[in-house]
């Protein structure tokens, strides 16, 4: 990491540790929750090359489970996060099995079938609460010292779980497994015949992505205490994708621009009704048209041409 990059990173933080005294908590942590969700699905799509449509299904999974064990049996909080975690995770690995066999649009389309499948048992499984989802969920003790009914304390075990989140997904892009994630990105062929067991680098990058999700979606259970059908549903899905677009693939900060420009939308145009998603649209476009690698991406990309003209005009001298 450069010096910028280091100071950059202390910058963020402090603004993180200090902005729940300007901005409404709950809405903080709605923005950090969506972030990591986008920034599951761009692990897989940006440096694996798969696109998915129904990543909800791992998050509203864990948001049901999380909430479930919270509510029924009273546990600490993190035995709440590690089980809706673990059970997004073996989802993940599950449904991995059968999708990874294919590519393109039919992974996409497996991917969406596995989602629809899970959005019908959550509408007809006794402890989900079908229409009216899980509700009343308790906010629970951190390490049997936090106490997380206070807003203000449940946004620091949000931002330390959101932020654990995205440690791990920058650890496993710019590590030796990262890189031969890449590879079979940008050529399957080539890493088949190079050795690597393609299959199996999917399988776990899947599992990761959908472990990363479950996070999310056992974060947001605890500080809404709530878990509805939204949360499982395709269109939460489709939201991820497009905030990966807007902010930017296979950049670690595109889903939280991404996150803050939709969530901000949603939020503060909320008066508007359904125009909102008609500006989200506009939105949409103007993103294509003009930030054709996102906005996050974007930027990186012309830093770079600027870096590499001083550095040509630096070696002309």
């Amino acid at each position: 990491m450069s010096s910028l990059q280091r100071n950059l990173l202390i910058v963020g933080i402090v603004l993180l540790c200090l902005a729940p005294f300007a901005v409404y908590p709950l809405f903080l942590i709605k923005l950090m929750c969506f972030a990591l969700l986008a920034a599951s699905l761009n692990l897989l799509i940006g440096y694996v090359g798969l696109l998915s449509f129904g990543h909800a299904m791992f998050y509203g999974t864990s948001s049901y489970i999380a909430g479930y064990v919270l509510k029924a049996w009273g546990v600490d909080g993190i035995f709440g996060v590690l089980a809706g975690v673990s059970v997004a995770a073996l989802l993940g690995f599950l449904s991995g099995l059968l999708a990874i066999r294919r590519h393109g649009i039919y992974f996409s389309m497996i991917t969406l079938a596995f989602a629809q499948l899970v959005f019908f048992l959550a509408l007809r499984l006794p402890f989900t609460g079908g229409e009216d989802g899980l509700q009343s969920v308790p906010r629970p003790t951190f390490l049997g010292v936090i106490s997380t009914e206070d807003n203000l304390a449940m946004y620091y075990v949000a931002l330390a779980l959101v932020g654990f989140g995205f440690w791990l997904i920058y650890r496993t892009v710019y590590s030796p497994f990262g890189q031969v994630l890449r590879s079979i990105r940008d050529n399957e062929q080539r890493a088949l015949s190079l050795g690597y067991q393609v299959n199996r680098y999917k399988l776990v990058a899947f599992t990761l992505s959908a472990a990363l999700a479950g996070l999310a979606g056992a974060t947001k259970v605890m500080a809404f205490q709530l878990a509805s059908l939204a949360d499982v549903s395709w269109t939460t899905s489709g939201e991820a994708l497009l905030i990966c677009i807007v902010g930017g693939l296979q950049t670690l900060l595109g889903p939280v621009v991404g996150s803050l420009i939709i969530i901000s939308m949603e939020h503060y145009l909320a008066g508007f009704a359904e125009w909102v998603l008609i500006i989200q649209g506009v939105v949409f476009v103007v993103v294509v048209m003009l930030f054709r690698k996102g906005i996050v991406g974007q930027i990186q990309f012309k830093w770079r041409e600027r870096t590499l003209r001083k550095a040509a005009s630096v070696q002309a001298r």
